[in-house]
C-alpha cells in the first residue's frame, strides 16, 4: 500500500487489520476509490503508527489479538482526535460496535463488508469531521471578525450576507434585513449592532406585529402621564430607550399608517414627541428593520408609506430560507449540539449519519428556528447519548424528503460553479452519501461525480 508523502485525493486512511488478506483486500479497493491507504496487522502496530503521522480515517477490526480495536479508538482519540474511526464487527460483536461509538466512534460496519458500503460510510464520516473542522473554523473567522454570535453557515448565500455585514456594520446606514419568519432576522439586527461604534451602548428591539394599534406608538414613542386610560406614568419609549445605540424594528411591515407617518418624521428629524405632549426630545439612533413581507407589495395595496420604504432600504440584506442553503444544515446541527447539550445538562456524543441525512432531507418550512427546537428536542428525549433516526421528531422522520435546493429565485446572482457545488452537496446527502445514487439523481455519470467532488472539496 502506498506511503507515499504526496496529498492524498481523497484522504489518508490508517487499515488495521490482523487478517492480512482482508486488510490488503479493503486497502486495495479504498486505494482505486483514490483513498491513500497505510496497513497496520495488528493493535500495536497501529498505535505506534498514529504517534507519527496523520489519518483522515481509521478503519479497525474490533476483534483483534492483543490490542483490539476498543484500545486503538482510545488511542486514536488522544492521539488522532481529528480522525474518524470506524469499526469493521463480526455479527456477535454489533453492542461492542454500538458502545463504541458512544466512545467516540464515528460508525462500525459488520463483517462481510461489501466495499459499497464500507465507501459510503467513510464518506459519510469524512464529510462529518469536514464539517466539524469547518465549522469550527468558521465561527473561529466570524466571531474573529464579525462577532456573529449564533449566525452559522458556509454556504456561498450566507458568505455574501457575511461580507454585506462586514461592510455595513460600521457605518450609520439604516439597513432593510428581509426573510422568512425563522431564518434570524434579529441575530443579524444584533450582529450589525455588535460590530458598529454602538456597540457599548444599548440594542432595543420591537415587534410590531406583536403590539395593538392602540399601544405602539406609545411603545415605540412613549408618554406622558394621564395621555390615555391607564397612562398612570410617564414613559419614555423605545425610541429614547435606545438614544445613541441601535433600533432594531422588527415586522415593521405591520406597523399602522398612521405610525408609519409619525416614524418618518421622527427620523427624518431627529426628534421624539411622546403621546399626549408637546414637548420633543431629540435621539440618536441607528435603525435596522426587518419584514417577511414583500414592502413593494404593501406600497402597491396602500398598506405601506413609499417614502417610509425609501428611508429604510438604504442597504436592503436578503435572508435565504434554509432550504435554498441545505448545506449548512450539518453546521447548524452541530452548532446547536453543542450550544443545547450544555444548555440542558445533557450528555450528547453525536448524531449518527443516518439521523443527519433525515434532517438534510426535510424542508425546515419554519427555518432555522424550526432546526433548532427539532435539535433541542432531540437532546432531550434521545435514547443515548448518540442521536439516532427514531429521536429526530415523527413529523419529520415522516415527511416527504426532498433533495434541498429552493426555486428559480435563489440562483439569480450566482455563478454556475456556486450552484452546481451547492446542487451536487445537497443530493449527495439526499442519496445518504450514495454516489450511485447521486449520479443517477443529477443526470451525470459516476467518474463526472468523482470529478466534482474531488474539484470542489467535498
Amino acid at each position: 500500500m502506498s506511503d507515499a508523502a504526496t496529498e492524498p485525493v481523497l484522504g489518508a486512511v490508517l487499515v488495521v487489520d490482523d487478517d492480512q488478506g482482508h486488510a490488503e483486500a479493503l486497502a486495495e479497493g479504498l486505494e482505486m476509490d483514490g483513498y491513500q491507504c497505510t496497513l497496520a496487522h495488528d493493535g500495536r502496530t497501529a498505535i505506534e503508527t498514529m504517534g507519527s503521522r496523520a489519518f483522515d480515517a481509521i478503519l479497525t477490526d474490533l476483534v483483534m489479538k492483543g490490542v483490539d480495536g476498543l484500545e486503538v479508538l482510545e488511542h486514536a482519540a488522544r492521539l488522532q482526535p481529528e480522525a474518524a474511526v470506524l469499526l469493521v464487527t463480526g455479527h456477535g460483536s454489533v453492542e461492542t460496535a454500538v458502545d463504541a461509538m458512544r466512545r467516540g466512534a464515528s460508525d462500525y460496519i459488520e463483517k462481510p463488508v461489501r466495499l459499497s458500503e464500507l465507501r459510503t460510510r467513510l464518506e459519510r464520516a469524512l464529510e462529518t469531521r469536514r464539517l466539524r473542522r469547518d465549522n469550527r473554523e468558521l465561527r473561529a473567522q466570524l466571531d474573529e471578525r464579525y462577532g456573529l454570535e449564533g449566525l452559522v453557515g458556509n454556504s456561498p448565500a450566507m458568505k455574501r450576507v457575511f461580507d454585506v455585514l462586514k461592510q455595513v456594520s460600521p457605518t450609520t446606514a439604516t439597513v432593510l434585513v428581509l426573510g422568512e419568519s425563522g431564518t434570524g432576522k434579529e441575530l443579524v439586527a444584533r450582529a450589525i449592532h455588535n460590530n458598529s461604534p454602538r456597540k457599548d451602548r444599548r440594542f432595543v428591539a420591537m415587534n410590531c406585529a406583536a403590539l395593538s394599534e392602540g399601544l405602539i406608538e406609545s411603545e415605540l414613542f412613549g408618554h406622558v402621564k394621564g395621555a390615555f386610560t391607564g397612562a398612570f406614568a410617564a414613559s419614555e419609549g423605545r425610541m429614547v430607550y435606545a438614544d445613541g445605540g441601535t433600533l432594531f424594528l422588527d415586522e415593521v411591515g405591520d406597523m399602522p399608517l398612521d405610525t408609519q407617518a409619525k416614524l418618518l418624521r421622527a427620523l427624518e428629524l431627529r426628534e421624539v414627541q411622546p403621546v399626549g405632549g408637546n414637548q420633543v426630545k431629540k435621539v440618536d439612533i441607528r435603525l435596522v428593520a426587518a419584514t417577511n413581507q414583500r414592502l413593494e407589495e404593501r406600497v402597491k395595496a396602500g398598506k405601506f408609506r413609499e417614502d417610509l420604504l425609501y428611508r429604510l432600504k438604504v442597504v436592503t440584506l436578503d435572508l435565504p430560507p434554509l432550504r435554498e442553503r441545505a448545506g449548512d444544515i450539518p453546521l447548524l446541527v452541530d452548532h446547536f449540539l453543542v450550544e443545547l447539550t450544555k444548555a440542558h445538562g445533557r450528555e450528547i456524543r453525536g448524531i449518527t449519519p443516518k439521523a443527519r441525512a433525515v434532517l438534510m432531507g426535510y424542508g425546515w418550512p419554519g427555518n432555522v428556528r424550526e432546526l433548532r427546537n427539532a435539535v433541542e428536542n432531540m437532546v432531550l428525549l434521545a435514547r443515548s447519548d448518540v442521536i439516532d433516526v427514531d429521536d429526530v421528531p415523527e413529523p419529520i422522520r415522516s415527511a416527504p424528503r426532498t433533495p434541498a435546493g429552493g426555486g428559480t429565485e435563489s440562483l439569480a446572482g450566482r455563478s454556475l460553479k456556486e450552484v452546481e457545488r451547492e446542487l451536487i452537496e445537497a443530493n449527495l446527502a439526499f442519496a445518504e452519501g450514495n454516489r450511485q445514487k447521486a449520479a443517477g439523481i443529477l443526470g451525470i455519470g459516476e467518474r463526472t461525480l468523482y470529478r466534482k467532488i474531488r474539484e470542489y472539496g467535498l
